[in-house]
């Protein structure tokens, strides 16, 4: 089993390693990483993905005047009748209400352990209605479409030669790639978490699937197998042994993983029986052992899905938000057990916001929305950005009360960023259209 230089480049390439990635490797192979960053204190990501484009701008809603006519009028049959009033510590007009769906978050705010950010889309500049009608600014490229649009949020910016997320970014930028257990995923392989010289560990919500050399599938016959047991053993040509030793380390991180894992302590903590919730108790579990896996940072994803909800919103949007409250509730719970609330940030991302108008029977694809920041770090019991007004035929409709952000999905990352150890000076490297806003982070971060 012989291949040329030639041959192994083709392969990296069918297998979706660039020719820019290639060289972007060469060349850190050759200068080496950037200069390096002391880290100090552990701390931790956790990315909830919310998929399908959440109606964020029904979490949060105002409770009277002006505000509540226009929002009334606005989200006709999908208006949410019972609000919960917050107390924020800015003075918002008309009031805020929160989703009742969302109860079991409200003490979580009121602790001041969580926020929201508000307004925020992904924005390649920024960007008024009349900008948007004359096409005096650009846009960020298919709007409305899921893939693209969950793309452009775990990228960080739009589409460029190499595909890496800013998860994997960060890790890349603080010298932690190198650090299995610093890149944990929930859900299998996601944008976020791939970069060039990093990938998310998979953990299942039970714990660690074993490695397997045939993807799960059997060998249907001893040729394979021979296959197989060649490309093991042929260590001294550089794809094979590339292979086998990539699968080596499998081998051994999901052991020490395994053995760290056993060694968790038991939570007085409960998690419910939802898929969020089980993902998030085995987030938790994997922090608790943070010490014995010898990471000072690390990022994990979890996700939702269902929030395309084209139609019976009124029954399927409450139930996923409570889901959603019921998890973060938990988590929060959990992280003030281990004494790591303060190490530990949780943040939603989702594809877009929705429309204003109902479709008679749910909402179709948006743009503006608001997110969920959770942490002792965070500086909760308030939103951040711009509580948006909910106006159909407003100042930042572009029709069919699809709204224009007014925070930039990269000003909100960048925060996330800044907190985690990423020099302000470099945030722009990392999320480059930040240079066109007046700030590049909010203040929702300690």
């Amino acid at each position: 089993m012989s291949i040329n230089r030639r041959q192994f480049l083709s392969l990296c390439l069918k297998g979706g390693v660039s020719a820019a990635a290639l060289t972007s490797l060469q060349l850190q192979a050759l200068t080496g990483s950037t200069n390096a960053i002391e880290l100090g204190d552990y701390k931790a990501l956790v990315c909830i993905f919310l998929y399908g484009g959440n109606d964020s701008l029904n979490m949060l809603m105002p409770l009277e005047g002006e505000q509540r006519n226009l929002y009334e009028k606005s989200r006709q049959n999908l208006a949410v009748a019972s609000p919960i009033a917050l107390n924020t510590n800015s003075s918002f007009a008309g009031g805020v209400g929160l989703h009742p769906a969302l109860a079991p978050m409200q003490s979580v705010f009121d602790s001041a352990n969580l926020a929201f950010v508000g307004g925020v889309g992904t924005l390649l500049a920024p960007t008024t209605l009349d900008d948007y009608k004359n096409k005096a600014v650009p846009l960020p490229q298919h709007l409305f479409s899921h893939n693209n649009q969950q793309a452009a949020w775990m990228y960080g910016r739009e589409k460029e030669s190499l595909n890496n997320g800013w998860g994997a970014r960060l890790l890349e930028r603080l010298n932690q790639q190198d650090q299995f257990a610093a890149n944990i995923s929930l859900d299998g392989t996601n944008l976020w978490q791939t970069g060039a010289q990093t990938k998310a560990f998979s953990l299942n919500k039970s714990g660690i699937s074993k490695v397997n050399a045939f993807g799960g599938y059997q060998p249907r016959t001893e040729h394979v197998t021979n296959i197989m047991n060649r490309i093991m053993g042929n260590t001294n040509h550089p794809l094979t042994g590339a292979y086998a030793n990539s699968f080596n380390s499998a081998i051994r991180n999901t052991q020490t993983m395994n053995s760290a894992l056993e060694a968790a302590p038991e939570l007085i903590t409960s998690f419910s029986d939802t898929g969020l919730s089980k993902q998030l108790a085995a987030v938790a579990k994997a922090i608790s052992v943070q010490a014995k896996l010898s990471t000072q940072r690390q990022v994990f994803f979890v996700s939702m899905g269902g929030f395309d909800t084209h139609d019976n919103q009124l029954n399927t949007h409450p139930a996923l938000l409570s889901t959603l409250a019921q998890g973060l509730n938990e988590f929060n719970s959990a992280m003030n057990e281990l004494n790591m609330a303060d190490k530990v940030t949780s943040f939603t991302m989702s594809d877009f916001g929705r429309t204003l108008t109902s479709n008679g029977d749910g909402t179709d694809h948006g743009w503006a929305g608001n997110q969920i920041v959770m942490g002792g770090a965070v500086k909760g019991a308030n939103i951040y950005g711009e509580l948006l007004t909910q106006h159909l035929g407003g100042p930042q409709d572009t029709g069919r009360g699809r709204l224009i952000p007014s925070v930039a999905n990269e000003q909100y990352f960048a925060t996330l960023a800044k907190w985690f150890g990423v020099p302000a000076s470099e945030l722009g490297d990392i999320f480059p259209n930040l240079r066109y806003f007046n700030q590049s982070t909010l203040d929702f971060m300690v």
